[in-house]
């Protein structure tokens, strides 16, 4: 596989007063300027997404807001980030964040769901609910209810050779713990990942 140069990330950021920032990142300096905008176009999306369902129908009672980013992938073509939003509403008991993800392939510009990373047809979810069903036994992770698998469109990200699976706050552990982290590695998937999509980039030597 020919080697391939990480993207160009740059930050801005949007300020509505004190103690309200959102940064997130900006793909910068691609020969095809229209994936540039289809990218960045998604990206920003997703950052007002999250604005909006923070401040919901309540925007006067928002105290604090701060948006961040990571870049979680940027080698071999496959750009993948997440996007945090922290907010704080007056005489709540506590700020509450979301957290949200994209994956890009940076040759065309084209956005992965779950599914397609994987082959077409293949049971994907039934594998990836196996997997984090034992994680969740190992690491002894509390859970508000029991597991029932994960969706079909669970959020993810890809970080070097793993796909990390998440839930959000309180969707599947208590508020204290966190965001719940499920890393698995490209090669427990062997057989079901798409050779030509990014995880099969991750899994080639």
């Amino acid at each position: 596989m020919p080697v391939t140069f990480p993207v160009a990330i740059k930050t801005l950021k949007v300020s509505g007063g004190p103690k309200r920032t959102v940064y997130f990142p900006r793909v910068v300096g691609l020969s095809n300027r229209d994936i540039e905008k289809s990218i960045n176009q998604n990206i920003v999306l997703q950052a007002q997404q999250l604005i909006n369902q923070q401040v919901g129908n309540m925007p006067e009672t928002v105290e604090e807001m701060l948006g961040s980013y990571e870049i979680k992938n940027n080698q071999r073509d496959v750009l993948s980030l997440t996007q945090s939003n922290y907010t704080y509403h007056r005489q709540a008991a506590h700020g509450m964040t979301y957290l949200k993800s994209l994956t890009f392939d940076m040759k065309s510009g084209r956005m992965y769901e779950l599914k397609d990373l994987f082959k077409p047809g293949s049971d994907y979810v039934k594998r990836l609910s196996e997997i984090v069903e034992a994680q969740i036994k190992n690491r002894s992770i509390p859970l508000l209810e029991d597991f029932k698998g994960i969706s079909e469109d669970q959020d993810f990200y890809i970080a070097d050779k793993s796909l990390v699976l998440y839930f959000q706050l309180y969707e599947l552990t208590p508020y204290a713990y966190g965001f719940p982290m499920f890393p698995i590695s490209v090669y427990e998937l062997e057989g079901l990942i798409d050779e030509d999509g990014p995880l099969g980039r991750m899994a080639s030597a």
